[in-house]
């Protein structure tokens, strides 16, 4: 035998044959099966009351009450507030028209949040969740006592069809967020329901998504399902679980709630010392003038504020003197709400990060605060303002190795500078005129020349035009003085205020240049992010008021929602925050740290209030003997 000979012997004798090769194969695939179905049977299963995104819960099995009610609260009377503007359904999931206030209430959910601690939840229509530790799905068992206000029971059919319809008939942006990362839903029995979650996308917050979403009647849905839609625009509410139900609703005038005798809930651990008003009214007015007006009057008993003026000069009336009337000051322990002018990214004009930056500089935030604002806000910088999640000084430890492994999708010299902090401007006048020089300069640089008649324009000769979009008299006072700014450097800028039905459709439709808003911003930040900033849906989010789409921020909230621990998760809040403020796409402008109440001396609320909300629908109580008082004495009708 030569050497090629013996060499393809030994070839020979190397082959697999293909049945052989196919047979093994299989039984690897078998064996690794059985390893994995193995590996998930063996996987601890975790039942328990409630579900906390980081650390264990506060309150354990079986506790009596939150510690922050008055489990003694008497139950009874009347709270009254106002809205201000327009309402033409009482469907508070409607793609049209604009839902009354409060419409979503009477919806209750799986799970509540506690207010007294961040990303912490507890049983209400389920009384237990089961979930693996990987949280590859959730099983949640319903109470079986729950029932919706007509009598009929919740159960697990409910809540899966009340999970379909809202990717069906829902927000776009919400539908298909939703879909990817939730595939499917199924009732195991009456009172058992299971989530599935997509191994494709982090698991963090995918409990508290399917928990916290709202619990429709499959039934009412089905006996008019043309005429009930979850999209459009409709007065009757449907049905839903919770302790109030609508009583009436008298379009663009008023709306009142009342309780529910026969509310299935009341006793739950999680309802003691709440919900302690008989009725709810909400009454409509024109705008914030007359609704101050009202409340002088009576009209409307209790009043959150959010005007400077207006808690500044317009609370000197008989009332206030006389103690009839209470200026409260409560602390706010939740992160401010990142508010601000936004831009609309879609538009070409804001492409350029320049004009971006002069937008910010004609702004003079201390000129406003201390002539129309009475010195009483805060200029804000950070989306996390005041908060450990805000990014400071010089990135460093994992903050920076985590910008450090965004490459080129950020500018290099994020990582070896401070963050973009709000400009200081004099507030001895409206217009900073250094900041409007370099303001002036900067749209020199991104092609934004003067003409003759003194307004900016491009190389195609198009004038830069910025229509600032409002709805409120508020803003508008606030944003005059911006425009003329504006107006001052060559910007052919204008404020349009329109209806409120108007402003709402255009917002939707991304139909604005520039619009007041804000981004409610939490201490456990997670999938929210990717509504606020992600690129998935900036088109046509409602959410994303800028339009924002940007791999680095892609990348830095799916880190954020990844993150394990809660170190990791403000690490790299604190690298988004740095990117964010460095894309310049928000004027920001003010926030405070209380929260401002105005309430007629009938009103009592718990001693120790919660740090993450004031409770006002749901832990005050109305003291019907001094009630009685102000009415005796000619205070009250």
């Amino acid at each position: 035998m030569n050497t090629a000979q013996a060499a393809a012997r030994v070839r020979a004798k190397d082959r697999v044959n293909p049945l052989q090769a196919a047979a093994a194969l299989a039984l690897g695939l078998i064996l690794t099966l059985a390893a994995v179905t193995l590996a998930r049977a063996e996987e601890t299963i975790i039942k328990a009351h409630g579900f906390a995104e980081f650390g264990e819960l506060k309150y354990q099995q079986g506790f009596d009450h939150f510690d922050y009610v008055n489990p003694e609260a008497p139950k009874g009377g009347e709270l009254s507030i106002s809205a201000v503007g327009t309402f033409d359904s009482m469907n508070p999931y409607t793609r049209k028209g604009r839902a009354g206030a409060l419409s979503s209430a009477q919806f209750e959910s799986l799970l509540v949040d506690s207010y007294d601690e961040p990303g912490s939840y507890y049983g209400l229509i389920a009384e237990s969740l089961e979930y693996p530790e990987s949280q590859d799905w959730v099983i949640f068992n319903l109470r079986p006592e729950a029932k919706f206000s007509d009598g009929s029971p919740v159960t697990a059919d409910d809540v899966v069809f009340s999970h379909n319809i809202l990717l069906e008939q829902g927000l776009k942006s919400y539908a298909e967020a939703v879909r990817k990362r939730i595939p499917k839903a199924e009732a195991l029995g009456p009172h058992r329901v299971k989530f599935y979650f997509s191994p494709d996308f982090p698991r963090r917050a995918m409990i508290t998504q399917v928990g916290g979403t709202s619990v429709f009647s499959k039934a009412w849905f089905e006996a008019d399902p043309e005429n009930r839609r979850i999209d459009e625009p409709r007065l009757d509410p449907g049905i839903g679980s919770g302790p109030y139900v609508l009583e009436s609703a008298d379009v663009n005038q008023r709306i009142v709630y009342k309780r529910n005798p026969d509310y299935w809930g009341k006793g739950l651990n999680v309802n003691v010392g709440r919900h302690n008003y008989d009725r709810i009214r909400v009454e409509y007015f024109g705008d914030d003038v007359a609704a101050m007006e009202g409340f002088k009057a009576g009209v409307y008993t209790l009043r959150p504020e959010n005007n400077s003026k207006n808690w500044a000069s317009n609370y000197e009336f008989a009332a206030v003197d006389k103690g009839h009337v209470i200026k409260g000051e409560f602390p706010d322990g939740n992160v401010p709400a990142a508010s601000g002018f936004v831009m609309n990214l879609l538009k070409p004009k804001f492409q350029d990060i320049r004009v971006r930056e002069a937008m910010q500089l004609a702004f003079n935030f201390e000129w406003t605060n201390e002539s129309l604002q009475y010195g009483l806000f805060r200029h804000r910088s950070s989306f996390w303002q005041d908060s450990p999640l805000a990014a400071e000084g010089l990135p460093e430890g994992r903050e920076k190795e985590v910008l450090e492994a965004l490459g080129d999708q950020i500018d290099p010299s994020i990582l070896t500078t401070e963050p973009v902090m709000a400009h200081a401007s004099k507030a001895s006048r409206p217009g900073d005129r250094k900041n409007l020089r370099r303001a002036m300069k900067l749209l020199d640089e991104a092609g934004w020349t003067v003409g003759d008649d003194g307004m900016r324009r491009n190389a195609q000769g198009e004038p830069l035009k910025v229509e600032f979009l409002a709805d409120s008299p508020t803003i508008e006072r606030i944003v005059q003085p911006y425009v003329a700014n504006l107006r001052t450097m060559g910007v052919d800028a204008v404020l349009n205020r329109v209806d409120y039905a108007q402003y709402t459709s255009r917002r939707r439709e991304k139909e604005f240049d520039m619009i007041s808003s804000a981004y409610p911003m939490s201490l456990e930040p997670s999938t929210g992010l990717y509504q606020y900033f992600g690129s998935e849906a900036h088109e046509y989010s409602v959410f994303n008021p800028a339009g924002l789409a940007d791999p680095a921020v892609d990348a830095l909230i799916g880190n954020i929602v990844d993150a394990k621990t809660q170190e990791e998760l403000r690490a790299n809040a604190r690298a988004l925050d740095r990117v964010l403020r460095a894309k310049r796409f928000v004027v920001p402008t003010w926030y405070l740290d209380v929260n401002w109440i105005a309430y007629w001396d009938m009103y009592r609320q718990p001693e120790n209030l919660p740090p993450y909300d004031t409770g006002l629908l749901d832990l005050w109580w109305i003291d019907a003997e001094r009630e009685a008082e102000l009415k005796a004495a000619g205070a009250l009708r």
